[in-house]
């Protein structure tokens, strides 16, 4: 392919060469004017000597023509799995490849959405196309066919924000009368008060406008708690309790059609993180010793906690004429703390305190139906506790979780973790912990007791127990077999880590998910759910992973650190996964809670269809919903033209563009052609002008 150019390099500046031509022209003008004889000749010798001093030169280009690039954008989204989508995405994308090749001198450029970015940011086919086209110059782009169910979430709002001038055709898979059912969450609240309730709103949408009540199921950290009835198309509000600290998994599901597309956008699932409001804690100190303080100032440290603190000052036994209501600060009001109001406290802490007849064994009882029914009970013993009018021996000894046998330890010993303190949340990691003996300072007093249910986490003298914990019914109870912590407190010989061990112990009686010592967490990564099994067992069972789909796989744990073990497992699937081991379970969401890619999944002509028909481009579906066939329009190239398809064809823009392979340049006005017209000019002026004065003297 060869093109031929005219090409000028003056010699002189252009104001120059203009001021010159003005020069000539006058001269000229000045010879027609007075009628001189070979004025002609001299305007033409004249204008090729201007003509020389621009540099004039023939240029010849050999050009190669270049393809026209096409690009062809497959929609790899989430919703482009669904039935025979799939299918129809790889015939179609197979087809139309051997089509535009067919049309000749035609680059094909596939470009593939993102399916990761998709999860997040929905259906983003001209972000792919961008990123597709970011080498190729766009006057070379021939057309763009997009392969999608048609719900894209970046659409330009004009054609002129595309930045190209190529027809936009989109190829719709999916079929006509699709029907769809989904939850489309309006408010969800984020976080939570523990034991409070929070509400959700929501809404059912039936993409055929049915308005028969539909059932909705709710499950919080995969157990049912409600079934409420919801009409599509309304508001709903959805009450739920959260139930404990962190994470409360809330799934909301609506039974599918037996025709819909697809049953993964029936559920939501959020994660609502629950926090606890001030903790109100009730504190009853017996009979007042060195560590009262420590108790009080250990609460009153927290901003979190609300105490309420009653010190019994004196036994009612003791007789020495005042009576007891004079001596109390405060009325003691047990009917309300013990009875009506008890259930408003988070935590009951008992210390030093024995049966001295201020409370009525009726209270003890109602302490006790407090803790099964989910409260907490720490008891903190002195040496009455092994003595007859210690707790043991009123109603809390149902519940307390060691049995004292009447002596006591009195002489110099260092606490020590346990077996199963090693492994437990309370007690692994505490400073000093790790030296022999631990690098803590030595008491001098313990209840000598034998555990009766529950874990020792710290031992004391001879190995006997010295905190036990317990659970009983839904509640916890923890007893504390010394009264010396306070040894740790005031510094004594080095002093020891009651903080974090009495702060630790408050939260796993507050049931917090980080302190529980059997336990199964899932944590998810990306596409990578990471597995951690807490427990004081020696052994742990491999553990199920149920994906969205139903497909199980076992995964066996490899062990950590003490009353830990770990392992990993790759997640194919987005959607909610449950994990058990058989006697725990968790859930674990991978992606989106609720995917943007899945809120709409009805394919659709409609949202591409001005874009496309503005670009002179076409919409068009692709699919039946009988089987995976698809039907193309036939292909055709045209040159610039408004419109580039009809009712059974789609054609690309034939541009034309080529590359120089070589060039070649002939001076026009240097050499011997330039120096013979420019003398040829001069001498038929002289001889011309010659004549005529040859003629003039006969």
């Amino acid at each position: 392919m060869s093109e031929f150019n005219l090409s000028f390099a003056p010699l002189l500046p252009l104001p120059l060469l203009a001021g010159l031509a003005v020069i000539a022209l006058g001269l000229v003008g000045l010879g027609f004017y007075t009628r001189r004889r070979g004025t002609f000749l001299r305007a033409l010798g004249l204008a090729l000597l201007l003509l020389s001093m621009t540099g004039p030169s023939l240029v010849h280009e050999d050009r190669n023509p270049l393809k026209e690039v096409v690009a062809v954008v497959v929609d790899k989204s989430g919703s482009q799995t669904i039935g025979e989508r799939p299918a129809q995405t790889e015939k179609a994308r197979a087809a139309l490849e051997k089509n535009l090749n067919a049309l000749g001198n035609v680059e094909v450029r596939v470009i593939e959405s993102s399916r990761e970015e998709s999860e997040t940011e929905g259906t983003r086919l001209f972000a792919a196309l961008n990123a597709g086209l970011a080498d190729v110059p766009l006057d070379r782009l021939g057309g763009v066919f997009m392969i999608t169910d048609g719900v894209v979430d970046d659409i330009p709002r004009i054609a002129n924000a595309l930045g190209f001038k190529a027809p936009l055709h989109a190829l719709v898979t999916g079929h006509e009368g699709e029907r769809d059912r989904r939850i489309e969450l309006l408010e969800a609240p984020r976080f939570g008060i523990v034991g409070k309730d929070q509400t959700i709103e929501l809404r059912v949408s039936d993409t055929a406008n049915g308005s028969d009540p539909v059932a909705l199921k709710i499950r919080r950290d995969g157990n049912p708690i409600a079934t409420l009835d919801a009409t599509p198309g309304e508001r709903i509000r959805v009450p739920v309790r959260i139930e404990h600290g962190g994470q409360n998994i809330i799934e909301i599901e609506v039974e599918a059609l037996p025709d819909e597309l697809t049953a993964i956008n029936n559920k939501v699932v959020l994660s609502i993180d629950g926090v606890r409001d001030k903790l109100k804690v009730l504190l009853v100190s017996g009979e007042p010793h060195a560590g009262e303080r420590m108790w009080r100032n250990l609460l009153k440290s927290d901003a979190n906690v609300d105490l309420v603190h009653f010190t019994i000052l004196r036994p009612p036994e003791k007789q020495d004429g005042t009576p007891i209501n004079e001596l109390s600060l405060i009325a003691f009001p047990t009917s309300d703390l013990f009875g009506r109001k008890i259930k408003e406290f988070d935590l009951i802490v008992f210390d030093r305190y024995s049966n001295q007849s201020v409370l009525p064994l009726i209270y003890f009882d109602n302490i006790v139906r407090y803790v099964r029914e989910g409260g907490a009970l720490l008891l903190a013993a002195g040496p009455d506790f092994a003595k007859p009018e210690g707790l043991y021996f009123s109603p809390l000894g149902r519940i307390a979780p060691a049995r004292p046998d009447g002596t006591l330890t009195e002489h110099a010993f260092r606490a020590a973790i346990s077996g199963d303190g090693v492994k437990h949340p309370v007690t692994r990691g505490l400073p000093g912990a790790n030296q022999d003996p631990p690098a803590w300072s030595e008491w001098f007093r313990q209840v000598n007791a034998e555990v009766t249910h529950g874990s020792s986490i710290l031992s004391g003298a001879a190995g006997k127990p010295l905190l036990v914990l317990s659970r009983e019914g839904k509640g916890r109870v923890a007893l504390l077999l010394t009264d010396q912590m306070w040894l740790w407190a005031r510094g004594f010989e080095g002093g020891g880590p009651h903080l974090d061990l009495l702060r630790k112990l408050a939260h796993w009686l507050m049931k917090e998910p980080e302190l529980e010592e059997e336990a199964l967490r899932a944590n998810v990564r990306g596409h990578v759910i990471d597995i951690e099994r807490q427990s004081l067992k020696p052994e742990t069972p491999p553990v199920v992973v149920t994906s969205p789909s139903g497909a199980e796989e076992s995964v066996n744990l490899t062990p950590g650190e003490p009353g830990i073990s770990r392992a990993s497992v790759n997640a194919a699937e987005l959607g909610l996964y449950r994990l058990s081991d058989g006697t725990l379970s968790v859930l674990a969401n991978v992606g989106p809670e609720n995917p943007r890619e899945f809120q709409e999944v009805v394919s659709t002509p409609d949202k591409l269809k001005p874009l496309a028909e503005a670009t002179g481009g076409t919409v068009r579906r692709i699919g039946n919903a009988e089987n995976s066939d698809v039907e193309l329009p036939r292909l055709a190239a045209i040159g610039d033209s408004p419109i580039y398809g009809g009712a059974g064809y789609a054609a690309i823009k034939r541009i034309g563009a080529s590359e120089v392979k070589g060039v070649s340049a002939m001076p026009l006005a240097i050499g011997f052609l330039g120096l013979a017209a420019l003398l040829g000019s001069i001498i038929s002026a002289w001889v011309f002008e010659g004549r005529g004065g040859a003629r003039k003297n006969n």
